[in-house]
């Protein structure tokens, strides 16, 4: 699992993800899927880059104010730390690794799209283990889920 955030037209915003996946090696690219039913979908097809952030298990907080609410009803940036990135990004505090990717391509997969990303920027934050899938199942997506 992972935040991943977009900064666009005096916006920013941000989701929990769940598929996203390394999809080339030479270059590096990366790809994030975003369902078009949230906002943070929304912005990020204005936005020229991304940010994706690794979360571990004991910031669960970050997960369930990122997965669990919706940026239509509430501002989940006023509730956290954030610090600007590269290329103007949006980055979590209290994350465990960061990248911020140029958005390379758009596919449509159905009730998601993936957005081809070109990292130009990452560090590390925090150790410990990462937070799966299993750990946020119970989490109730704030957006709504057709």
């Amino acid at each position: 699992m992972c935040v991943v955030t977009a900064v666009a037209g005096g916006e920013r915003v941000g989701c929990l993800v769940g598929f996203a996946s390394q999809c080339s090696m030479r270059p590096p690219r990366f790809v994030v899927w975003l369902s078009k039913a949230n906002r943070t979908y929304r912005v990020a097809w204005a936005a020229r880059y991304l940010a994706v952030h690794l979360v571990t298990a004991d910031r669960r907080d970050l997960a369930e104010l990122f997965g669990g609410e919706t940026g239509d009803e509430a501002d989940k940036f006023a509730r956290t730390g954030w610090r600007e990135g590269p290329s103007g990004t949006a980055l979590l505090d209290g994350a465990a690794a960061w990248f911020a990717g140029a958005v390379l391509h758009r596919v449509d997969g159905g009730d998601h799209v993936g957005h081809v990303l070109a990292p130009v920027g990452w560090g590390e934050g925090r150790p410990g283990r990462l937070l799966r899938l299993s750990d946020a199942v119970d989490i109730e997506a704030g957006h709504p889920v057709d």
